[in-house]
């Protein structure tokens, strides 16, 4: 979990946006930046140990690769870029889903406990540095610089005295929103769940070890809300890279469609 503000002289100090801020452990190097390398190894270890021995009828483990691969190849990829477009980038969609997977769930895992997209870093530099830059260069190899600017800025049938209005709101949307809002979905998700966690882990302990009387049960009530909740936002975790990946395949589907 983050780092969790203890009660000062018998008062209640909930858990803010400071708790996120967490000290190096050394040479400047935090547990966030720890847990991005771990999930690459993680993901890693994982696909090649479940491609290693495969088998006609696979096997638990293998199994559960294949179906995250299903997801990355055929409900993402296929459905949002076309089955004509989508095999080049599968690799790149099934690496963002897995990625994002990871690091969200390490909110949940107990000693580890923080959501590593919690912060704004890194969602951030996957959608400015890699989705962004990926679905804009598609775009223009494919249809060069004017008619892709052309395909992404002119809504097409528009009446032509429209063009004027809607050719800046297209070029505000496709060239500088649609990076920043991808990452702050998924920021903002991890942020509120992982700060509601310890919201009611920390009143719980509060309750139970400063509240007199009959405020001593009351602390049960918080941790049950904070047990639910780790398993709503273990589902929230899931559905944010998901939605990730969906939207980045689209953003790239729509780059190479010449119909956008």
């Amino acid at each position: 979990m983050g780092a969790l503000v203890p009660a000062a002289g018998g008062e209640f100090t909930p858990p803010g946006a400071e708790s996120f801020e967490l000290p190096p452990i050394f040479l400047g190097v935090t547990k966030p930046m720890l847990l991005v390398v771990l999930s690459v190894i993680i993901i890693a270890a994982f696909f090649m140990l479940a491609s290693r021995n495969m088998k006609v009828v696979p096997s638990k483990f293998q199994f559960v690769a294949e179906s995250v691969y299903d997801i990355g190849r055929n409900n993402i990829a296929r459905e949002q870029i076309g089955s004509k477009d989508f095999r080049p980038f599968v690799p790149l969609i099934l690496a963002l889903f897995s990625f994002i997977l990871v690091n969200n769930i390490f909110g949940i895992i107990p000693i580890v406990q923080f959501p590593t997209m919690s912060h704004i870093g890194f969602p951030l530099a996957l959608s400015v540095l890699v989705v962004y830059p990926v679905y804009h260069y598609v775009g223009f190899k494919r249809y060069g610089f004017t008619g892709y600017l052309k395909n992404q800025l002119v809504p097409p049938g528009a009446p032509k005295p429209i063009y004027l209005l809607l050719t800046p709101i297209e070029f505000f949307q496709k060239f500088l929103f649609n990076p920043i809002t991808l990452a702050i979905r998924v920021f903002a998700a991890m942020f509120a769940g992982h700060l509601i966690l310890m919201v009611f882990t920390v009143a719980g302990e509060y309750l139970l070890l400063e509240a007199g009387g009959a405020l001593k049960a009351v602390s049960a009530v918080s941790f049950a809300f904070a047990i639910v909740m780790t398993f709503v936002e273990a589902l929230i975790q899931v559905i944010q890279a998901y939605v990730f990946a969906v939207l980045s395949a689209g953003y790239i589907g729509a780059a190479l469609s010449a119909d956008h």
